[in-house]
């Protein structure tokens, strides 16, 4: 039991540290890089992009399942980027509900013969759909067997004619100039090929929208979506921005990213084997061009480029997260070849590392340690003063870190800007602690008990829409 007691002192001691001292140096990073796209935007005309014959193409991919509640406005918003060269494909992953008999009905579509000869494996298509609309020239949907969200977006590159991929979630809603900014990485480079190009997602929960476009920008109402967004801001604006700094990106956010469509056939498409087929794609495309031994970044734009409802209840949030550390955990097992392996340079000597440390382990760690405090307590163990000291600090860590990404939000985005939503945002960050951050962290730990039993299911995630009451989908798929 001695031998217990200095463990759980020592090791939880030096892991607090250890993260910690990430935390601040990723921060610090995140500044400068924040300040540096700052400063190259100022110069950047947007809607010469838009209109210059020499902007890259683009294929969107918008796999859905069961979305037959919002599906022609999802579509609509989808339509409505403001961009040249570009094609949308919505993938109807075998929907149960009336998906395909309302894009019929909205959007005049006719089945056409296009030649399809998948270089990635999926299940059947059905059948493939244009309108008879030249108003909607730009839209093709693609009716297939279900497959899950891997397989669906696997179909739309196989049908994808462009140079760049755009793989987003169908109930999000896009900023107009989303791709512009999105794409511009790829126009940018010379000496090393970007392969893969992230964007922000924000909540939209409270926030106004009108035929697919965001008209009025509102912190969440309510406490789960608004300590979610408060998460986005510190995952976002201090995380993916450092690593960005880094080169050493191993997530581009499923709801919104780009894609070099040659790179991500060549790496073999989207895994569905995984339920992390976002993360995972990323992994295997960064191991592609390093086993070439060919310059490549994966960067990310800071600005709020696309939104998304967030589970605004426990049981849908708990869902959420824990199907994030299965896929987690699922990508770090299938590429644990890169770990701490000098082979791959920066992705193996410190992303993959952090990501197995901070990342899988943290929520272990965290539980474990909650479990041997009981034990220590119970058996009157605990050198109180040392634990109350060790608990303090990290909570005012916690704290700061989450009111220093305040206001870095502030200072460069500032997306709420009315009176008092600063204000409720600290507060969240003060009972975040509390009241958000235990059941995420007890999701995660069910979340790995579900991947050893090999429980596969997400069970319901109910929406509330963006203009409709709630609807209850069964997660399937995609």
């Amino acid at each position: 039991m001695e031998y217990l007691y200095h463990f759980f002192n020592s090791g939880l001691l030096v892991y607090a540290v250890c993260m910690l001292s990430c935390y601040i140096f990723l921060g610090t990073l995140a500044i400068a890089e924040a300040i540096t796209y700052l400063r190259k935007s100022k110069l950047t005309d947007y809607n010469l992009l838009a209109s210059s014959p020499f902007a890259p193409s683009v294929s969107i991919l918008a796999p859905a399942y069961n979305e037959g509640a919002n599906i022609v406005e999802n579509v609509r918003s989808l339509l409505n980027i403001y961009y040249n060269h570009l094609e949308l494909i919505i993938i109807n992953d075998g929907s149960k509900d009336d998906s395909m008999a309302k894009l019929i009905a909205a959007y005049q579509l006719e089945p056409v013969n296009i030649s399809y000869h998948p270089r990635i494996p999926t299940k059947k298509v059905k059948a493939i759909y244009k309108s008879t609309n030249s108003v909607f020239g730009k839209l093709v949907v693609i009716d297939k067997e279900n497959g899950g969200k891997a397989d669906a977006l696997n179909t739309g590159i196989n049908i994808a004619k462009h140079q760049y991929l755009v793989c987003i979630d169908v109930d999000c809603i896009l900023e107009q100039d989303a791709l512009l900014k999105l794409l511009k990485p790829f126009m940018e480079s010379t000496e090393k090929k970007v392969i893969a190009t992230g964007g922000v997602v924000r909540i939209a929960n409270s926030c106004l929208f009108e035929n697919g476009k965001l008209v009025e920008v509102n912190l969440p109402k309510q406490f789960l979506p608004r300590a979610q967004a408060l998460e986005y801001i510190r995952a976002f604006l201090l995380g993916r921005m450092a690593w960005s700094r880094l080169n050493g990106l191993l997530l581009i956010s499923g709801a919104f990213g780009a894609f070099d469509r040659k790179i991500a056939i060549e790496a073999g498409g989207y895994d569905h084997r995984t339920v992390g087929e976002d993360m995972e794609l990323v992994v295997r495309m960064r191991r592609y061009m390093a086993d070439r031994k060919l310059p490549y970044k994966v960067t990310f734009i800071p600005d709020p480029l696309c939104w998304t409802e967030a589970p605004a209840t426990y049981q849908i949030l708990g869902r959420q997260r824990n199907r994030w550390m299965r896929g987690t955990i699922e990508t770090l097992r299938m590429h644990r070849g890169l770990f701490f392996n000098p082979k791959y340079g920066l992705l193996g000597m410190l992303s993959y590392p952090y990501w197995f440390f901070f990342e899988f382990l943290a929520p272990v760690v965290e539980f474990t340690g909650f479990v041997l405090f009981v034990v220590l307590a119970l058996a009157g163990l605990i050198n109180w003063p040392f634990f109350l000291a060790l608990t303090g600090f990290i909570f005012i860590f916690g704290w700061l870190f989450s009111i220093f990404a305040i206001l870095m939000e502030v200072a460069t985005f500032n997306q709420y800007k009315k009176k008092g939503e600063v204000g409720k945002l600290i507060l969240t960050a003060i009972l975040e602690p509390f009241l958000f951050h235990p059941f995420v962290v007890w999701s995660s730990i069910r979340g790995i008990v579900d991947l050893v039993r090999k429980k596969n299911s997400w069970g319901e995630m109910t929406r509330q829409g963006f203009s409709a009451p709630p609807v209850a989908k069964p997660d399937t798929g995609a």
